[in-house]
């Protein structure tokens, strides 16, 4: 059985919306305007890239990364070469310049995680971590808590009334520039 990892930039009230600049939102390239680059806070970014063996990602993520991720070779080697799905109702098809396999419903995703091999991680895709999260799929949260506030923008988690979730923190650190890395399995 996989495990199924969030990965995100998360400022401290909760937000994840365009944090390297994406255009539309207000505070975008939030990660990078006025936080001191400190390298070591984004060694989790490498760690998530040797571990994972597939790429899981929401329609709008993908179409937003698939025109821009393959070019990144020495940012995302592995992420370029791994299997990548997209869950998506409405995609019409996947983008030639970075192939994946298109997952109708969360049952596709959920019959994915049952097969064997490396953990699968989720970039970006509110919606989808927002899904994922309120149906018990999410195994473990990979967080960089920036130490800004944003106000309005996409949440990490959803606002559904749900059951309390518990986690175990199995890793935290804060690094100089005062970005907090948070990793916590979910207590099935």
């Amino acid at each position: 059985m996989r495990t199924l990892i969030v990965t995100a930039f998360m400022s401290l009230d909760g937000v994840m919306e365009a944090p390297g600049g994406e255009p539309g939102y207000r505070n975008s390239g939030w990660t990078v305007d006025g936080i001191a680059f400190d390298e070591a806070a984004y060694a989790l970014k490498a760690q998530e890239q040797d571990e994972a063996g597939a790429l899981l990602l929401g329609r709008r993520s993908y179409e937003a990364f698939a025109p821009v991720w393959p070019t990144m070779t020495e940012e995302f080697p592995r992420y370029n070469a791994m299997p990548r799905y997209v869950v998506s109702t409405t995609l019409e098809g996947d983008d030639p310049r970075w192939p994946a396999t298109v997952l109708r419903s969360l049952d596709d995703v959920a019959a994915l995680k049952q097969t064997d091999g490396a953990p699968l991680i989720v970039h970006g895709s509110a919606t989808l971590g927002h899904a994922l999260a309120d149906a018990g799929l999410v195994d473990r949260y990979h967080l960089l808590v920036f130490p800004v506030l944003l106000g309005a923008g996409k949440r990490l988690f959803s606002d559904a009334d749900q059951d309390k979730t518990l986690l175990d923190v199995v890793d935290t650190e804060t690094y100089a520039n005062g970005i907090v890395k948070v990793v916590a399995d979910v207590r099935h």
